[in-house]
């Protein structure tokens, strides 16, 4: 089938609108997640921007490519069989992630595609679409990574305190950085696409600090698998181990993610104070109230990502179940769907046909009375006709008048 082309420029235009209600602040200690950014924070995303026309074509080569994709490698192993392509893997090549990933690789299509089925056979391989809350829980009973609050740009913000580390190093460390980066997805407002990253040294031991290979192994999740889904991390308190560890992994760290980090700064510049975390923000600064309870935060937690991706499931198969859908739309953002987009693209073409057409008839029927005239008027004059005869405007109108009805 071949892959629409709509154009990502000017056919979409961003009308979000994540909240109509501004946040207000909880009386007492919050518990639980937030679930809104305040009102005055604004998304900002990237594929929002119209594209050039190169990028337009770029695009439209991506999106044919992938919409053929029928089965992938089901490891990232050299050789490894094929296995067919699943509804959560369509509805997951969004327009912004194919966008996403032509920016990832500077616009080159064919690393572009060699990269969004590395990270469909990746997550196939790796399991990150099979962890659960359940397996997950044992890892965050001390809070250690939070989903709490947003930023300035209404990016949901991912707390790591390597301070509160309760578990032995193993696998399951670095598939709970994987889950709750997904569900740090899954509280992005409509009309966002990118993270919030706080980390904060603060009473981290030597023991606390990763080794360079859980490092590289994160390193490979954010920078491979969730390109351009870091907007800013925000780091704080490093003590000199940590610092000494940070120059260990740079040469793994590539410019673009470098650029987006940022060291003991002032956190309200980017988070605003009634939604940033006391313990990070200082309470002089009004900062937020929260208290890490596991039985409570966790379950809520789990509850409305479901609630969230059951509606944005509900939508992608309310839309026609496209590869390239608007992940706005699908967030329950103002965009309209694909398909909608689509359909209203194809009147305003038709709309312009039909003026098109009849314009031409016009000058057609011009022409024929105009030559008629003429002839008439060179010819001598002849008895009456005993019926009238059909010109040539007739038909034409009554050849338009059919292809209209």
């Amino acid at each position: 089938m071949a892959a629409p082309n709509v154009s990502s420029g000017s056919s979409f235009k961003s009308t979000t609108s994540h909240t109509t209600d501004d946040w207000t602040p909880p009386s007492g200690t919050l518990k639980t997640p937030i679930y809104q950014p305040v009102k005055s924070a604004k998304p900002h995303s990237l594929s929002n921007l119209p594209l050039t026309s190169e990028q337009q074509i770029k695009y439209n080569t991506v999106l044919e490519s992938v919409s053929q994709w029928t089965t992938v490698p089901a490891t990232t192993a050299a050789n490894a069989p094929q296995a067919p392509l699943q509804d959560h893997e369509r509805m997951w090549l969004t327009r912004e992630c194919l966008l996403r990933y032509l920016r990832a690789t500077k616009w080159h299509t064919p690393n572009a595609l060699k990269r969004l089925q590395s990270t469909l056979s990746w997550r196939r391989e790796y399991g990150a679409d099979t962890f659960t809350a359940d397996y997950i829980s044992p890892e965050n009973e001390t809070g250690k990574q939070l989903v709490l609050g947003y930023d300035n740009e209404a990016r949901p913000c991912l707390y790591l305190n390597p301070a509160k580390q309760n578990t032995k190093m193993s696998d399951r460390q670095i598939h709970h950085l994987c889950y709750m980066l997904d569900r740090t997805i899954d509280m992005m407002p409509p009309g966002q696409e990118s993270a919030c990253l706080l980390i904060n040294f603060r009473g981290a031991g030597g023991g606390h600090v990763p080794t360079v290979a859980q490092a590289r192994a994160v390193l490979n999740i954010l920078q491979n698998h969730s390109p351009e889904r870091l907007g800013k991390a925000l780091i704080s308190e490093l003590p000199w181990y940590v610092s000494t560890f940070f120059k260990l992994i740079s040469p793994f760290i590539d410019p673009v993610t470098r650029e987006k980090m940022k060291f003991n700064e002032d956190l309200t510049k980017y988070i605003p104070k009634e939604q940033l975390w006391s313990q990070y923000g200082g309470k002089t600064n009004g900062g937020l109230d929260f208290e890490y309870s596991h039985d409570d935060y966790w379950p809520a937690l789990e509850k409305e990502v479901q609630r969230r991706r059951a509606g944005y499931r509900e939508r992608w198969e309310k839309g026609g179940k496209r590869i390239g859908e608007y992940e706005e739309y699908l967030r329950g953002g103002k965009v309209r769907s694909l398909a909608e987009v689509e359909g209203a693209e194809g009147t305003r073409r038709d709309a312009a046909l039909l003026q098109l057409r009849r314009k031409v008839l016009v000058g057609k029927v011009r022409w024929e009375d105009w030559r008629a005239t003429r002839q008439k008027e060179r010819s001598p004059p002849a008895a009456a006709p005993a019926a009238p005869e059909r010109t040539t405007t007739d038909i034409l109108l009554e050849k338009e008048r059919r292809r209209l009805d």
